[in-house]
């Protein structure tokens, strides 16, 4: 991590020319811009002036198709600027790409420098603000799966992304052989990220052939979900250097495990010293505001799924057996549940395995968030803990299974207006009915498949 003083050493003395000003989008992604060190130097230094950024970057799908039903940008309104304002407690250094720093940024209006609501970063302030306010500080971590592949993204492409090599020719999953195989990849990233300032803990080899995981340092909400996408963009470019195909898809190929983004949650009193989720009276060792948290999450657990799970290809991870949970149940350590119970003492946590690797974390932890505050302001309680198979168990509610049950989840979701703000809830449920209303009109390999010579 850098302070502004420090920044401008380094571009003084030539040590970094170039300065990375991005936000996260939608999809959870960075964008932004290069700025040079002597533009920054001359008018960026002490973040007084922003960078003027056009608001279709909040309004597009992955493929930055510009989509309709937005009340925040659209062609009718002109789509005009926002100001990019860095956030100087988040200057970095990127050690993967030379000379160059990061900065992230909140969106401002142009106009009245008010803070743009439908931002991602911003949504989640906002429930770490509502949290705030309740008495609570929070604590987050998530733990995301990539597949790496032979192909170089280029050669992964011109194959249309269709009959790759996986990396390793065996399950990995805590395989010490086989990612030594895998090291000279993976060291490079693990070392990157964390000189970047997102600390990592360790990596370990996964249930898939060549599927990865690499695990990050919990810290405050904001803080873990820059560090998610920070670490996700550096996995790609690290491995673009060695020619290497990565994908954070939360269900790349039918006949492999998908990819998670398991999200850690626990509360905290308000200066951050008290962790309030342990009981060592209590049964299973929860406290009120533990049972509140937990309840929360299980009420809200479909409503909120989206923000989860937010593309078609999200749903295909949730199958049986497959380390995917299906049920809005929770018990202690027990994978096959959708909310595990970890820890002991001050490390007594909440572990959603619900969101894949697709999941943006800042509109995932803020929906983490949400939950669990409605569920302590209403005194939800979980009811007692599932043991046994929870995929095989017939009366446990379930995660959606597709994404037009979630849209119309998140639709009728009365929590969500009420957390997020009606104009919250519009954006986001228009950018859920759009990647519907895209798929709708795609034709696909399986179709043809199945129908080309059987109508």
């Amino acid at each position: 991590m850098l302070d502004p003083a420090e920044l401008a050493e380094a571009i003084a003395t030539g040590e970094i020319d170039t300065v990375l000003v991005a936000f996260p989008d939608l999809q959870g992604r960075l964008v932004g811009k290069r700025v040079t060190g002597s533009y920054w130097r001359d008018h960026m230094h002490a973040g007084a002036e922003p960078l003027h950024m056009c608001n279709y970057l909040l309004a597009v799908d992955s493929e930055m198709n510009v989509l309709p039903g937005y009340a925040f940008a659209s062609w009718d309104q002109g789509y005009g600027d926002m100001a990019a304002q860095p956030d100087l407690a988040t200057i970095r250094r990127v050690p993967w790409l030379e000379k160059t720093a990061l900065v992230l940024c909140d969106l401002l209006d142009e106009e009245t420098n008010a803070p743009v609501e439908v931002s991602p970063r911003r949504i989640l302030q906002r429930q770490v603000e509502r949290a705030a306010a309740a008495g609570f500080t929070l604590n987050f971590a998530s733990e995301l799966e990539f597949f790496v592949f032979r192909e170089s993204l280029d050669e992964a492409s011109a194959k249309d992304f269709a009959n790759l090599t996986p990396h390793s020719l065996v399950v990995e999953d805590y395989h010490i052989l086989q990612t030594t195989r895998d090291e000279y990849l993976i060291r490079d990233i693990r070392n990157g990220v964390d000189g970047a300032g997102v600390p990592v803990e360790f990596s370990k080899g996964e249930a898939g052939k060549g599927q990865h995981e690499i695990n990050l340092v919990y810290a405050d909400a904001v803080e873990m979900a820059d560090r998610h996408v920070i670490y996700k963009n550096g996995v790609k470019e690290i491995a673009a250097q060695h020619n290497r195909a990565v994908t954070f898809m939360a269900k790349f190929s039918s006949d492999e495990v998908g990819s998670s983004c398991h999200v850690h949650s626990s509360l905290w009193s308000r200066d951050g010293r008290d962790a309030l989720m342990w009981d060592s009276g209590a049964p299973d060792h929860l406290s009120p505001a533990m049972r509140g948290w937990l309840g929360g999450q299980i009420a809200c657990g479909r409503e909120f799924a989206w923000m989860y799970a937010p593309t078609i290809n999200s749903y295909k991870r949730y199958q049986p057996e497959s380390w995917a949970p299906t049920a809005l149940a929770w018990s202690v350590d027990n994978r096959t549940c959708g909310y595990r119970i970890v820890g002991h003492g001050s490390s007594f946590r909440l572990e959603s395995r619900i969101p894949g690797a697709d999941a943006n974390p800042y509109l995932a932890f803020a929906a983490t968030i949400a939950a669990g505050l409605h569920g302590i302001e209403h005194g939800l309680d979980p009811g007692p803990r599932f043991n046994g198979n929870a995929y095989a168990a017939p009366d446990l509610a379930r995660v959606p299974d597709n994404l037009v049950e979630a849209i119309d989840a998140l639709a009728g979701s009365k929590v969500a207006v009420d957390a997020f703000g009606a104009d919250v809830h519009d954006h986001l449920l228009n950018t859920a009915r759009q990647e519907w209303a895209h798929f709708n009109r795609a034709v696909t390999d399986w179709e043809r498949r199945r129908n080309f010579d059987q109508w």
